[in-house]
């Protein structure tokens, strides 16, 4: 186990950035998840500390130690690929030992990891199967197996749910989970799945155009956005976005004009906020009420309505807000395309976004992270 320090890590390839200045630091034993839409840099970022991309500027130390300069085999972390690249003619117990191999290991430790770590995998059943008798669930624990074996201080995991159907990538999450708790290493998963992000990581890392948008806890990431970006990738589905005006503000709360001219007070912090300035109130799908129960109330028609069994996405048609609104409901509640419907939104449940995507800070307090 170790710690992993990132200083102002920069990639280029040629003009190109790719990472820009990224600082962050993963204590020993974290899980962190790298997250972020295609083409952030969160897979480069993940093969500069793997050693397998050169850094082009700032410092990478792993538990306290430089290794810019060091190869791969020498900075003592373990990659599992997308891809599981198992050599398909040797069995798996071969497959997970092939590495220690070449590194010249002795036949019985060599033996006695595979047989470890076969059962915390719980592969001891296979080690003498081919890759081809393997389900696709079976074949990324082979390949994470692999990684084991060699007992890295951090491993890296770049996308590893990304082959697997539905079911096998929630069994996987939670195998992953599992393994992390009984192992304690520090772990660094890249994906660009935000569920596995939720519900993985002790820590989030959002990346965007090769920067960090906003680190912290998952459930700080949902409920406390810095920014219209993370606000909007963080959930699923996503949050709603609304183009208000402001009417006043101060520290304590600002008011704004809302769709159709009506005013709402939000719990927001307006410091330095003007009057007519162009705002963008955010509310979640999942945070709509009835509108007896709402500070305010759109009056719209559904659009599609689809049913989910546990719940309902409603998409709702609100004449002079664009694009449509997306409700989450009651999975009971009969529904349906053309019908008229009322929905309302309580001030402290809402976002609030200046112009240049930066969040205002919110003053409630949500009883999930703060008890």
């Amino acid at each position: 186990m170790a710690s992993v320090t990132l200083r102002n890590i920069c990639k280029s390839y040629g003009d190109i950035p790719i990472t820009r200045g990224i600082d962050l630091d993963i204590a020993d034993g974290e899980f962190v998840v790298f997250v972020g839409p295609s083409g952030c840099g969160k897979s480069t970022l993940l093969r500069l500390i793997a050693g397998l991309e050169e850094i082009t500027s700032g410092e990478l130390l792993i538990d306290g130690e430089r290794v810019n300069e060091l190869p791969p085999m020498e900075r003592s972390v373990g990659m599992v690929f997308q891809s599981y690249a198992l050599y398909p003619h040797m069995d798996v117990a071969e497959n997970m030992a092939f590495g220690l191999k070449l590194a010249k290991v002795s036949k019985a430790e060599i033996r006695r990891r595979v047989e470890e770590v076969a059962r915390i995998l719980q592969l001891d059943h296979l080690l003498e199967r081919k890759p081809k008798d393997l389900s696709g669930g079976q074949r990324q624990r082979v390949a994470i197996g692999r990684t084991l074996v060699r007992e890295p201080k951090v491993f890296l995991f770049d996308e590893p749910l990304s082959n697997l159907d539905a079911f096998l990538r929630v069994q996987m999450r939670i195998e992953i989970s599992r393994l992390h708790q009984r192992l304690k290493s520090t772990m660094i998963y890249v994906t660009h799945d935000q569920v596995e992000a939720m519900t993985m990581a002790d820590k989030i890392v959002v990346l965007n155009a090769g920067r960090i948008a906003q680190v912290g806890p998952p459930l700080e990431l949902y409920h406390y956005p810095q920014n219209r970006f993370v606000a909007g990738f963080i959930g699923s589905p996503q949050m709603n976005f609304l183009p208000v005006t402001a009417v006043s503000a101060d520290a304590g709360s600002v008011r704004v004009e809302m769709p159709g001219g009506s005013w709402l007070d939000l719990p927001v912090d307006g410091s330095g906020i003007a009057p007519g300035e162009a705002l963008t109130l955010g509310i979640r799908p999942e945070h709509f009420v009835d509108a007896e129960q709402a500070d305010f109330s759109f009056h719209g028609e559904i659009a599609v309505a689809e049913r989910l069994g546990d719940h309902n996405l409603l998409h709702l048609v609100v004449e002079g807000i664009e694009p449509m609104l997306t409700l989450r409901g009651d999975g009971n509640r009969r529904v349906q395309a053309g019908q008229p419907l009322a929905a309302g939104l309580r001030a402290d449940k809402c976002h609030l976004f200046r112009a240049d995507g930066e969040a205002c800070r919110r003053h409630y307090r949500e009883p999930a992270i703060y008890g």
